[in-house]
């Protein structure tokens, strides 16, 4: 008897699995599994949220053109060259669906975002991994894994879960050496918590050329992740191509004006990066000092290494912070399965996760 069948690829993806967001019964919980801002959303942005409740039979601007304004004006670009998607998931999403099809490959590093990889097989492609060096992108080794049949390569920069992250003249050189047909993806979700002189999102890059994408989203430093906003800053011809692809209808009303209060706010925005450079170096130094490595990152979040030793290990240590209602990322599943994922949260969530590793570690 013949069934439906899934397309090529399908059913080689493993579903993505989210941070956990528990803690057991009777424990505060301290979630710092989902890179979420400890300081919430603008309040401006809450208000304009709640402000839609009056107007929930109208559907949402399909073209998002006051979102899209907005964005352009914080950005000094061209509105005509932004599109805004259900989070900037579903515009990689769409990308792979757009620019890629069964033969065709797509290149993404070592422990780049897992969302890569689902979006280049559900297209029906063919996902090829470029090593890392010292977990951070290495521009060579993804030149080394082109071919003719290369289509997109995508580039967390930063780099989730690892934190690092590649300069601009590496990201530079990388597109020179491109053929002229293969599109480069540049992820700046954490960009706005970068603060290296070499760093740059790629607006420029992608505004002096035809083959780069940059994808942004509101669900990190703007706080609006449970609203799922997300844009990207494109040539034209991909955003007339993209807007052809996706849905009529694909970011909801309230979302749309919420992000467009978030993105106002400068202050609020302010406010986030200055908690996050104290306590990111607070806690990078704390958890060094108990004799575990972490990896140097630039984004709002850290990436933690524990020993191959009994009592001591990442599986162990997730176990223990849980209990106590401090709930961190394992990231096996990015090929580290030795290390963990800690968001920077409160200040009392942070001094708490320290401690409790103390604890542990101490046995």
């Amino acid at each position: 008897m013949t069934k439906p069948v899934p397309n090529s690829g399908v059913m080689d993806i493993a579903a993505y699995v989210p941070g956990k967001s528990k803690a057991p019964a009777g424990v505060k919980l301290h979630k710092l599994s989902a890179n979420e801002t400890p300081l919430g959303p603008s309040p401006a942005a809450k208000a304009a949220f709640a402000a839609l409740a009056e107007r929930l039979e109208d559907y949402p601007d399909g073209s998002a053109s006051n979102l899209r304004a907005a964005i352009a004006k914080a950005h000094g670009i061209n509105a005509d060259n932004i599109l805004c998607g259900n989070g900037s998931d579903e515009l990689l999403g769409l990308l792979a669906q757009t620019y890629l099809r069964p033969g065709d490959e797509a290149i993404y590093t070592e422990h780049g975002f897992l969302v890569y990889r689902i979006g280049i097989l559900a297209a029906g492609a063919a996902p090829v991994v470029a090593p890392e060096t010292d977990k951070t992108a290495d521009v060579d080794a993804i030149l080394a894994c082109v071919t003719d049949k290369t289509k997109i390569v995508f580039l967390a920069n930063p780099n989730n879960p690892t934190g690092t992250y590649v300069p601009m003249s590496e990201v530079r050189r990388l597109h020179e050496s491109l053929p002229a047909n293969v599109l480069l993806v540049l992820d700046a979700a954490y960009a706005e918590y970068v603060r290296r002189n070499d760093y740059e999102s790629g607006i420029e890059l992608v505004a002096g050329n035809s083959n780069v994408v940059m994808t942004r989203t509101f669900s990190k430093i703007h706080g609006l992740a449970a609203l799922r906003v997300g844009w990207m800053f494109a040539p034209a011809e991909i955003c007339d191509a993209i807007d052809r692809v996706r849905g009529p209808f694909n970011v909801n009303a309230a979302a749309l004006a919420a992000a467009e209060a978030a993105i106002a706010d400068r202050s609020m925005v302010d406010k986030a990066i200055s908690h996050n450079d104290e306590w990111l170096v607070w806690v990078t130094e704390q958890i060094e000092a108990l004799g575990l490595t972490v990896t140097p990152s630039v984004g709002n979040f850290i990436l933690i290494h524990f020993p191959q030793e009994a009592g001591r290990t990442a599986a162990e240590a997730d176990d223990f912070l849980t209990s106590r209602g401090y709930v961190l990322r394992r990231v096996a599943g990015y090929g580290l399965p030795d290390a963990m994922r800690m968001t920077i949260g409160t200040e009392e969530a942070c001094k708490g996760t320290v401690a409790t590793l103390k604890e542990f570690l101490n046995g």
